[in-house]
């Protein structure tokens, strides 16, 4: 056989041998897209699922909430599998199953938001929280990096009492990135760095009853709002 035949035979049997699992691989992924557990039965994280992935993510844990964090897709045309059509949308999907369907937007930061302030959807973000009926919580961004992750280490110290730096580490391990997950970045000085848990702040006292949340379930709006910085 000539060489050339051999090297092209060599091609298609590694290709072959690889395509599968690849396939399986990409499936997978975009199926539960990220899909992580933070704390059992209560909390959970995630990027952009596909719908069969989100119907799955919900019977199997009992979400009660999703709450969506994408201004640019404020309510996303979910994919039915990997490589597939869009098929409904988050929010009719979450109305089918019975789960309310919330949308922040945590990446617009005011220009005139004072030196050392939280934007303040992080107040929207706790009202929704303090309910007890909102749990199982999950939150999801378009990849499950940066927005997901900079809310979730908001929840670690609100909740759970972790540090900053605990906070920041798991950042960092779950794909944030070591520079960006630091003061050069300045969604992590407003959301992370100038963040104090409210029971540290001064004269901070507990609410008497958990605030209902002040945002209402998002109906497929006709567009998304104009941000003021560029998805992240």
């Amino acid at each position: 056989m000539p060489n050339a035949a051999r090297w092209v035979l060599a091609v298609l049997v590694t290709c072959v041998a690889i395509a599968p699992p690849v396939a399986y691989f990409r499936f997978q992924y975009i199926h539960a897209k990220r899909f992580r557990e933070v704390t059992p039965e209560r909390f959970y994280r995630s990027g952009q699922m596909t719908a069969a992935g989100l119907r799955e993510i919900v019977a199997e844990n009992g979400i009660r909430t999703v709450i969506n964090l994408q201004h640019e897709e404020p309510d996303p045309l979910l994919l039915d599998r990997w490589m597939g059509k869009g098929v409904v949308r988050e929010s009719e999907l979450c109305r089918e199953l019975g789960v309310k369907y919330l949308l922040l937007t945590p990446d617009v930061i005011p220009r005139n938001l004072p030196r050392g302030a939280v934007p303040p959807v992080v107040d929207d973000y706790l009202a929704i929280l303090d309910d007890p009926a909102a749990y199982p919580v999950l939150i999801h961004c378009k990849a499950g990096l940066h927005r997901t992750g900079r809310l979730t280490a908001i929840y670690r110290m609100e909740y759970m009492g972790w540090s900053r730096g605990e906070a920041l580490r798991e950042l960092r391990a779950n794909g944030y990135g070591n520079f960006m997950a630091s003061e050069a970045d300045e969604f992590i000085i407003q959301f992370i760095k100038n963040y104090t848990p409210r029971k540290d702040r001064p004269q901070a006292q507990k609410p008497a009853a958990a605030p209902a949340p002040r945002r209402a379930p998002v109906a497929a709006p006709a567009a998304p709002p104009a941000p003021t910085g560029g998805p992240r």
